[in-house]
């Protein structure tokens, strides 16, 4: 029995005259890869903004975890388990690693602007929370060190990210996503402009992390011919619209699909 973990129900987004979602509709099954595939301008990252609260819905409905999730904001839907990359990371470059990824964990204590003011002019509440923040600085470090073993990274723990290579700017972004506690990660494009032995690596990666994590992927991809290997289901667009989901395969033999590509 599968279970959904992400349904879009009749997405429709207009930007002026332009149609860019009509009537999208589709289901992403927990634990699996799921790719999002169509020619330039279907539609794919619009659905994807939409999903991940960077756009709202002119209408139609999202669940996420069977709970309405249609028109929340970006940083509601990560605190909830949702998470993005984008094509082109957007890293701290002039942090490590490491840093990266701790500036992304979720909830920690020093966020909190009144907290903290209080460790330089409260003795009581400096002894009380400095144990705290300590704690959860630990915890944070051990998740981040884990996520980093798991996508391959750990030799590179202390590099400034500006010295990373395209491929691993990619894993870091992924890793700061996994930091939040996701349980669904959507990625754009995860191995645009990374060479092809990277690439595989980088898929190798996000099964890895599904066995280990028990992740959910939905993933937009272009280059099908590294990312084929690896995914369980996928759903075509064009123009718009939904024109073909199911089996990898069988989409790929789609005669809707291959007129979306080659042109009628």
């Amino acid at each position: 029995m599968t279970t959904e973990i992400l349904s879009v129900a009749e997405i429709r987004k207009s930007f002026g005259n332009l149609h860019a979602l009509d009537g999208v509709s589709l289901d992403v099954e927990e634990g699996s890869i799921s790719i999002l595939i169509g020619p330039n301008g279907s539609g794919k990252t619009t659905l994807i903004n939409v999903i991940s609260g960077l756009y709202k819905p002119d209408s139609g409905r999202i669940l996420f975890r069977g709970k309405e999730a249609t028109g929340l904001p970006s940083y509601e839907l990560y605190n909830l388990g949702l998470a993005r990359t984008f094509q082109i990371p957007a890293l701290f470059w002039k942090l490590t690693v490491l840093e990266n990824l701790l500036v992304a964990v979720r909830n920690n204590p020093g966020e909190r602007f009144f907290k903290s003011l209080l460790p330089a002019g409260f003795r009581q509440w400096r002894e009380f929370f400095t144990p705290m923040w300590e704690e959860r600085e630990k915890q944070a470090v051990q998740k981040a060190s884990r996520i980093l073993n798991l996508l391959g990274l750990s030799r590179i723990w202390n590099q400034p990210s500006y010295l990373l290579s395209g491929g691993q700017m990619k894993l870091v972004e992924i890793g700061r996503a996994l930091m939040s506690d996701a349980t669904l990660l959507l990625l754009d494009e995860p191995v645009s402009g990374v060479n092809p032995t990277l690439a595989h690596e980088i898929f190798s990666r996000i099964l890895k992390l599904r066995e280990e994590l028990g992740l959910t992927f939905f993933i937009v991809e272009h280059r099908l011919d590294i990312a084929l290997k690896y995914v369980d289901n996928m759903f075509a667009m064009a123009l718009g619209r939904l024109i073909a989901s199911g089996a990898p395969d069988d989409v790929m033999k789609d005669k809707r699909v291959i007129e979306a590509y080659l042109g009628g």
